[in-house]
């Protein structure tokens, strides 16, 4: 391809225009609506894989935009009364085609890639955890707003009225809203069915820091967009209705492939990574390495917690301290441990890092872990609040309510106040037997950890 023609191509045509609506809609977006994206550990800027996938998110508005201008821009010969005479001259009209195409892609694709670099910047202040497996979600989100665009060119020379671009683009917005997956548990799922729901280029939203997408969603959907690709490029040189119909071949043909390729279990499409999964440790308190970052400030206060858990639970005390690496569905039981105090870094509780606080939290989610499952800023139900705050109270000697939960200090202490000072009356010997009883109640989950504490029946 002329680099002189393809420059003046970038100068007088609406393919410039049209990556800085993209990666103008996509900031927008971002910085300009709060949500999950600036939340919890799986922020958009928090990780590599977090971010990959956050972008991806956003195809959902901006593919549909990407083929509703390519569209508009494959309309453009119609428009300027060239049409007839570009197709008398001697050129291929595949070589006429591919200067407005391979400006199309390198605006689409230099689009994605400034959305990408902002959220790299970011990252790499974030984050000690540096990885390539987020390379082929972004590769892959890269190249669907190429193919999109591509697609909607055709389109538009195939159709050259003016309703064509905005038809495409409700019928993309359309299509990607259908074959949406739900975000609602750890392994999103989808009510069309998962491989046709990975037709779409979109992914659902970003809640667990240690899942990626597998290999065979790249492949499938790779073939998926060079069909889609392919018929959009031939839609451009196609100059009858039968060629035309013809073109429609490679579009059908990869979404036939890719249908055989994608898996069909939600499990094999968002799969942990092992890698990010990994333990880092130091002593007795481990991370993933996802997170070996925060090891440092969490050693020093959890081999601390530990010796206090033991004084205080004997040899049912944990023996060490693990980040929790299970999923964790909306509306499922945290995962439990009576060997070790699992930690969640989602978790408001443990939010903080100053060492005091970090200590008296680890020994009460220790003493009494939640049985509430626990998103984002969630932090448990009153009840198990007021009894981990006493638990941690009776082993540090001092009631204190807890940093970074959805209560106030106050309710805290209102709530945990008449049972704190029933206990402390007791003799020290029943002291130690409710804890006992309020520590195997909230583990097993089966039993109300404050009733226990304050001398009832578990339920």
């Amino acid at each position: 391809m002329n680099t002189r023609v393809l420059r003046t191509e970038l100068k007088r045509s609406v393919a410039p225009w049209a990556g800085l609506v993209v990666l103008g809609t996509a900031l927008a977006f971002l910085y300009g609506l709060p949500g999950a994206w600036w939340s919890g550990t799986a922020r958009w800027t928090a990780q590599w894989t977090s971010m990959a996938m956050w972008t991806r998110m956003l195809l959902i508005i901006l593919w549909p935009l990407a083929v509703g201008l390519g569209a508009l821009q494959g309309l453009r010969d119609r428009r300027s009364g060239m049409h007839e005479l570009l197709t008398t001259t001697p050129r291929p009209a595949r070589h006429r085609v591919a200067v407005p195409a391979g400006a199309t892609a390198l605006t689409s694709v230099s689009a994605f890639a400034l959305l990408v670099l902002v959220g790299s910047v970011q990252v790499l202040g974030d984050t000690a955890y540096t990885h390539l497996g987020w390379v082929p979600i972004s590769l892959v989100g890269a190249f669907s707003l190429v193919a999109g665009a591509l697609l909607g060119m055709g389109a538009g020379r195939a159709l050259p009225s003016p309703l064509t671009p905005p038809a495409m683009a409700v019928a993309a917005f359309v299509l990607t809203n259908v074959l949406r997956v739900s975000d609602s548990t750890a392994v999103p799922e989808a009510a069309v069915g998962n491989r046709v729901s990975l037709l779409s280029p979109a992914v659902a939203q970003v809640h667990e820091i240690l899942l990626t997408l597998s290999a065979s969603v790249h492949l499938g959907q790779t073939v998926w967009l060079l069909g889609m690709a392919a018929t959009g490029f031939w839609l451009l040189v196609a100059a009858t209705p039968r060629t035309r119909l013809l073109a429609l071949t490679p579009v059908l043909a990869g979404a036939l492939i890719a249908v055989l390729v994608l898996p069909s279990d939600p499990r094999r499409t968002y799969v942990v990574d092992e890698a990010a999964a990994a333990m880092v440790c130091d002593g007795p308190v481990c991370v993933t390495k996802a997170h070996q970052a925060r090891l440092d400030d969490l050693a020093g206060p959890g081999r601390k917690a530990l010796r206090l858990l033991r004084d205080a639970l004997g040899g049912r005390a944990p023996a060490s301290i693990r980040e929790s690496t299970a999923l964790k569905p909306s509306d499922a039981t945290p995962e439990r441990s009576s060997t070790a105090v699992l930690v969640d870094f989602d978790d408001g509780i443990l939010a903080t890092t100053e060492e005091k606080e970090l200590t008296r939290a680890l020994v009460a989610v220790g003493m009494a872990p939640s049985c509430s499952p626990r998103g984002s800023g969630w932090s448990g139900r009153p009840d198990e609040i007021a009894a981990q705050i006493t638990a941690a109270g009776w082993v540090l000697g001092s009631l204190e309510p807890l940093g970074g939960t959805d209560h106030k200090a106050s309710q805290q202490l209102a709530h945990a106040g008449p049972v704190w000072k029933e206990l402390r009356a007791l003799p020290r010997a029943e002291q130690r037997a409710r804890i006992g009883a309020t520590h195997a109640a909230a583990l097993s989950c089966e039993g109300n950890a404050l009733d226990v504490l304050s001398g009832g029946a578990s339920r």
